[in-house]
């Protein structure tokens, strides 16, 4: 009787360790981002721990202080993080992170992602320990169900026709204007048309419903889904992320006047965080 109460002990206490080291701890990190357009205060996700912990780490030293939001695309993302502008920081920044590209995280707005070197030199997709944010758009449901790059390409055949050269002229005045958002709204328009004479399908393989409904409604930047690492978002701040997104730029869209940041780290109570910022925990199956 005694082996058996043991054994049944000895079981109890395996239980409770193998518990206790999966169990989610009661705190977690927030990271202020402070610029001089105000603060961004960000939550990094559980399920992409490599560039959670690196980011972090980052941010707890300093390494990321005195950078900037060094490139700035209009209505895509603010980009910055480079630990090369920092002359201070303690860090190789030439440091990779392992892909953690996770269905669930898509680059909604607001969503806090890993730049990284294209496929053909980066085939593993690991990312640098820049990070950019997703201002984004918010996207037509027509948008959402083309292949943009594909119906661009047969535009341009489509042009090609004799009876098209008015058409041709409209949209060369279009470019020169530099009214691009307006081209491909234009273009959009004869799809129906380009695909009944060319005899092509202009319709984008595999979108879901529900990416349609993000997209066409909350907005961000479709494209870099399933390809980047998103292993954060933003709990306050998206209109100092947009003030940032306005900013003037030059040609390699760097912001004429430089935007710098310096980070905080701060710990909080897992509940304290939702009942602050509203963000709620993914329920652990």
């Amino acid at each position: 009787m005694s082996l058996l109460r043991n054994s049944l002990y000895l079981l109890l206490l395996v239980s409770f360790f193998l518990t206790s080291c999966t169990s989610k701890p009661d705190t977690d990190s927030i990271v202020t981002i402070q610029t001089s357009k105000g603060d961004i205060v960000l939550i990094l996700f559980d399920d992409t721990p490599k560039h959670k912990a690196s980011f972090i780490n980052f941010a707890k030293k300093g390494n990321y202080d005195s950078t900037s939001f060094h490139r700035v695309i209009k209505d895509f993302m603010i980009q910055g993080g480079d630990i090369k502008e920092n002359p201070n920081a303690q860090a190789d920044y030439n440091k990779l992170i392992p892909a953690e590209i996770r269905a669930n995280h898509r680059n909604v707005r607001g969503a806090v992602g890993a730049p990284r070197q294209m496929d053909n030199i980066n085939p593993d997709r690991s990312s640098s320990t820049q990070f950019y944010i997703v201002s984004g758009k918010v996207f037509t449901e027509l948008e959402m169900t083309t292949d943009l790059a594909k119906l661009n390409q047969n535009f341009t055949r489509f042009l090609q026709s004799e009876r098209h050269a008015p058409l041709l002229e409209e949209f060369i005045a279009l470019e020169d204007s530099g009214r691009t958002e307006e081209i491909q709204q234009r273009i959009l328009s004869y799809k129906d048309s380009i695909s009944s004479m060319l005899n092509v399908n202009l319709d984008k393989k595999g979108v879901t419903q529900e990416e349609i409904e993000i997209y066409t409604t909350q907005g961000g930047a479709p494209h870099l889904d399933g390809t980047y690492t998103v292993f954060g978002q933003v709990l306050k701040g998206m209109d100092v992320v947009e003030a940032i997104d306005e900013v003037e730029v030059d040609v390699s869209d760097t912001p004429l006047n430089k935007i710098t940041m310096t980070m905080k780290v701060e710990e909080l109570p897992r509940s304290e965080i939702t009942r602050i910022y509203g963000y709620q925990y993914p329920i652990e199956e």
